[in-house]
């Protein structure tokens, strides 16, 4: 098929508007302009891709099939037409990285400074993303690297470990729970419970475990960093599941009992995700590379 920018753009505007004056209005065509353009993909494509009714258009399947990957098509050139803009301007790299709740509230904030002060002609853009949607990022191209942890569907991507996570229940230093070395997820299910913010992925995780088990989270706060629950935890607002790592760093300030859970899931091993790490370019083989080197191989004890 052979169709421009202005077409794919057309096309957009009268799906969403749902209507094809609208659309050539808002797209600075005129009506049989706009209307030749699209008969000319339907003609390309040999399919409707629009119903035409009386109030207006709606798609047909191949229009939802043909709309989804328009879409795509037209981030990416924005995504490219920013991306060289900053090369005009000095730039070297831009690198799009979709990581999961502890990436980028815990270890990622450590790592950066360090790697981007070493490389000042990179910009990093940095989203939390839910673990299945870093894996689509990766593959269809939104993002350069994936960060995840735990048992995820990679769809086929390079999955390069780089250290391993283990998730511990944190309790005040009085709590009732402060006395047990061990635990069980299922135990804690009658205590008040802080956690992180909704849509969170460490909290979505958690949800699966308490559906399966039939019985809820009793969520007293929700909050959008480790340091905060650890700070409301200490407080005696509830207990929490938290990554070994930021658990540790406030043990001591918030007088922190740390408990190891006996659930296999609480090891999870950290995985960077990449379309092919051959191609990548050397920036991004960088980060990935300062990734490795943060971390040193083994799990350390609680103690």
């Amino acid at each position: 098929m052979h169709f421009d920018l202005t077409d794919l753009r057309l096309f957009v505007l009268t799906a969403d508007e749902g209507n094809l004056t609208r659309a050539a209005a808002r797209q600075h065509l005129s009506l049989a302009a706009a209307s030749a353009r699209i008969k000319a993909l339907e003609t390309q494509a040999g399919l409707p891709l629009l119903y035409r009714e009386a109030r207006g258009v709606r798609l047909s399947p191949p229009g939802e099939a043909f709309l989804h990957h328009a879409r795509g098509v037209l981030r990416q050139t924005e995504q490219l037409r920013a991306d060289l803009q900053e090369y005009g301007g000095g730039l070297r790299g831009h690198l799009r990285v979709f990581a999961n709740t502890t990436a980028v509230t815990d270890f990622m904030p450590e790592i950066l400074p360090t790697f981007l002060a070493a490389n000042p002609k990179v910009n990093i853009d940095l989203q939390e993303k839910p673990n299945a949607e870093i894996a689509r990022g990766v593959l269809d191209g939104r993002a350069d690297l994936g960060i995840v942890a735990g048992q995820v569907d990679t769809l086929g991507l390079q999955a390069l470990h780089f250290s391993t996570d283990r998730l511990v229940l944190v309790a005040a230093h009085n709590h009732p729970l402060a006395r047990h070395a061990t635990i069980a997820f299922a135990e804690t299910l009658e205590q008040d419970h802080v956690g992180m913010h909704h849509g969170s992925t460490l909290q979505n995780f958690l949800a699966q475990v308490t559906d399966k088990l039939g019985k809820p989270l009793k969520l007293r706060i929700q909050l959008s960093s480790f340091d905060a629950m650890c700070r409301m935890i200490g407080a005696g607002v509830g207990v929490g599941i938290v990554p070994e790592s930021a658990a540790r760093r406030n043990q001591a300030s918030m007088q922190l009992a740390l408990i190891e859970l006996t659930d296999p899931w609480s090891v999870r091993e950290r995985y960077i995700l990449v379309r092919d790490q051959d191609k990548l370019p050397s920036y991004a083989q960088a980060l990935i590379d300062t990734l490795r080197g943060h971390y040193q191989p083994g799990v350390a004890p609680l103690g």
